[in-house]
């Protein structure tokens, strides 16, 4: 029995050992991929994440009816008032930079107009120099909701937002 207990004690640590070294062992695991980096194809869709209709403006509304809606996309500041007026709808646009307000002057603006019945009209907007903002005034009295995206280029950055009002 006594030629057993030297063997049983070198059994018994290799075993203790062997134990301590599975269960001591670190995993490393990396939430972070090494080094993927991805460019987005248009700067717009990255500025206004995840895309422009997903990011709901806000809709303000005061005692004239006007119902603007703002979105803040990357450094840039959209804003989108409608105005309903007899026979049309008068779209003001204000494109500034976020952390000042600076209005952005030089920039092409279109707006993409989805009417009620499901037509689309394309109308570029014009920059109004006393009022900051870009202009444009839809042709259409036709009750529903409208969609709008307004495509900005401001010196090749594109800058889009998905904005909508009822008439």
């Amino acid at each position: 029995m006594q030629s057993l207990q030297p063997v049983l004690l070198s059994l018994s640590i290799a075993s203790l050992t062997l134990l301590g070294a599975c269960g001591s062992t670190p995993t490393t695991t990396s939430s972070t991929p090494a080094s993927t980096t991805t460019k987005p194809v248009e700067t717009a869709i990255a500025k206004v994440s995840p895309s422009p209709s997903i990011t709901k403006p806000e809709a303000k509304s005061d005692n004239s009816k006007k119902a603007e809606q703002v979105i803040e996309s990357g450094i840039y500041h959209l804003e989108l008032v409608p105005e309903k007026e007899e026979n049309s709808t008068h779209l003001d646009f204000f494109l500034q930079k976020s952390d000042n307000h600076e209005a952005i002057a030089d920039a092409k603006v279109t707006a993409q107009i989805q009417i009620p019945d499901g037509t689309q009209q394309n109308l570029d907007l014009k920059y109004d120099v006393d009022g900051k903002h870009y202009t444009v005034t839809l042709p259409s009295k036709a009750a529903g909701e409208y969609k709008v995206a307004v495509l900005s280029d401001i010196k090749g950055e594109k800058v889009n937002g998905r904005f909508s009002f009822k008439r």
